[in-house]
């Protein structure tokens, strides 16, 4: 419920700005992508400035998000390969477990009742 809320109180604002910042920037533009001839480009498009700024926003995003993938790319990797490693870990520590048998188990001492490590004392002065 405070998660709705937050989230709430965090689009409304953003949405009013986006809103009125594209009432305030109606009026057409237009975008050539033709460097070589300004007066009589190849490639024009004409829009409305918020149109082309909202745009501008969502592609940079996407790229941006995009980056981000494929930067992170080693680490789901290691992440793969570390869950495939304890999957066959398991697997193997549920075949020794069924070999040695229930008797052997229920004989050896838990985990908690092993002595403390042993510590090295700092030295004396």
């Amino acid at each position: 419920m405070t998660r709705k809320i937050v989230t709430a109180l965090i689009l409304l604002p953003l949405t009013i700005a986006l809103v009125s910042f594209a009432v305030a920037n109606r009026q057409t533009i237009v975008v050539s992508l033709d460097p070589f001839d300004a007066a009589h480009p190849a490639l024009a498009v004409a829009m409305p400035l918020f149109a082309l700024i909202l745009a501008l926003l969502i592609g940079g995003v996407l790229v941006g998000g995009a980056a981000a993938w494929l930067r992170q790319a080693k680490w789901r990797r290691a992440a793969r390969l570390a869950a495939g490693e304890a999957r066959a870990l398991r697997a193997e520590v549920d075949r020794l477990k069924r070999r040695i048998g229930p008797a052997e188990l229920a004989s050896e001492p838990a985990a908690g009742s092993y002595p403390p490590p042993l510590s090295i004392p700092p030295p004396q002065r």
